[in-house]
């Protein structure tokens, strides 16, 4: 039976893609609505705001890790991508002679993968590793690593399990440290075991493979999705502005950690950025994390990367949930708190503990600095008390020595 995927944000439904005159996209205005190309996002985007960029890049870029983008493909058409993507070692993994709806042919693009005329690709591939540009604060998270474009999938949705898997094996022989997987089976079926075979496959590479969990949990919808639900992967949930689950992100047991994934700014085909939404745009967030980590800790298994952002993840209960597993990622504490490797997260560690506040001694009696206060207290009145009376005594004995003298000399 051949599987189909879905990718797991709403771009490939909701969303369309608007012509526009042939103007370079540093021409061009910035557009709320998802044209290619468009211009460049001016502002910082709240994802990155939450984040302390100058101290996570004096830890680590990202630099020498490459992380494979298997999805629509990734247009190095845009400026903040060009230098990001090695377009050697992408693959067009699409079957041939491709049809639409209507039976008309579909054009399948370049065989490296840089073809993306769905714009979901190259936006997955900018929140990992777009390069900084002049006129937008929007960069990637691991601003130096490599990207290895795997086009595997496309809006009439030709991708198949068996195609997802061609594709992780390519990644891995193409020397990805990380693998970034935004889609999931149509009706979270669980696919035949080839899939699960070649995600085994990269798991012994020590390749970190992050996968997102979904966008069918509206209405508190709870099931598994693949290949999320596999051992081994990171699924990632979709986090709001309020570090709390998008409502359309996917719940289940299998959620490990959750990312931003509400109004993501990100590159698009051709040139500038634009906004969606969805757990597609989560699991690139972690994965930027894991490339950086991958390139600080070189050493670290795949197991341990996966740990040490679990752990420190922010999160405000014991453990893990269905809903954000074990927390929002925390870029900045994945690459502070990280002395030593670790195989999996502890449930109490890193959890903000509050201080229970130091009850007040009772006493019967005064201290001694009560008592010397007070007894100075006595002396300074009684100085006074007594200077105000010597003083009214010596003003009596003055008067009645005048009426003595008044007294004695009058005839």
């Amino acid at each position: 039976m051949r599987t189909t995927l879905v990718a797991a944000a709403t771009l490939l439904t909701a969303t369309t893609v608007l012509a526009v005159p042939a103007t370079a996209a540093d021409e061009l205005p910035y557009s709320d609505q998802c044209q290619f190309p468009n211009g460049r996002y001016p502002g910082r985007p709240w994802s990155l705001q939450r984040v302390l960029l100058d101290e996570l890049w004096s830890r680590s870029t990202g630099e020498g890790v490459r992380v494979a983008v298997i999805d629509t493909g990734v247009d190095v058409r845009n400026p903040q991508l060009a230098d990001a993507v090695d377009t050697e070692a992408g693959r067009n993994l699409l079957p041939r002679n491709l049809k639409d709806d209507d039976g008309d042919p579909i054009e399948r693009g370049e065989e490296n993968g840089t073809t993306d005329t769905v714009g979901h690709g190259t936006k997955v591939a900018g929140i990992i590793a777009a390069r900084p540009a002049s006129g937008t604060g929007f960069v990637g998270l691991a601003p130096e690593a490599t990207i290895i474009p795997v086009q595997q999938n496309d809006a009439e949705g030709h991708g198949t399990t068996e195609t997802l898997a061609a594709a992780i094996r390519h990644a891995v022989r193409a020397g990805a440290g990380v693998i970034n997987i935004s889609q999931d089976t149509s009706d979270a079926a669980k696919p035949d075991p080839g899939l699960e075979r070649a995600i085994g496959e990269a798991l012994a590479q020590d390749v970190v493979v992050v996968a997102s969990a979904g966008n069918d949990g509206l209405g508190g919808n709870v099931k598994e999705t693949y290949p999320a639900s596999y051992d081994g992967v990171l699924a990632v949930a979709a986090s709001d502005r309020n570090n709390e689950r998008a409502s359309f992100s996917q719940s289940g047991d299998f959620v490990d950690v959750a990312a931003p994934g509400v109004d993501m700014i990100s590159t698009v085909p051709r040139g500038g950025h634009c906004s969606d939404n969805g757990t597609s745009f989560s699991a690139p967030y972690v994965a930027g994390v894991a490339a950086l980590l991958k390139a600080r800790h070189p050493d670290w298994t795949a197991r341990q990367v996966v740990a040490q952002i679990e752990q420190t993840a922010e999160r405000t209960i014991a453990g893990r949930d269905r809903l954000v597993g074990w927390g929002v990622v925390d870029p900045v504490r994945a690459l502070t708190e990280d002395d030593h490797p670790i195989e999996s997260p502890s449930p109490r560690e890193g959890l903000a503990r509050a201080e229970a506040p130091t009850p007040a001694t009772f006493r019967t009696g005064e201290t001694p600095d009560e008592r010397d206060a007070r007894l100075a207290t006595y002396v300074a009145v009684a100085a006074v008390v007594l200077a105000g009376g010597l003083g009214g005594t010596a003003v009596a004995v003055r008067d009645a020595r005048r009426r003595a003298r008044r007294v004695r000399v009058s005839p």
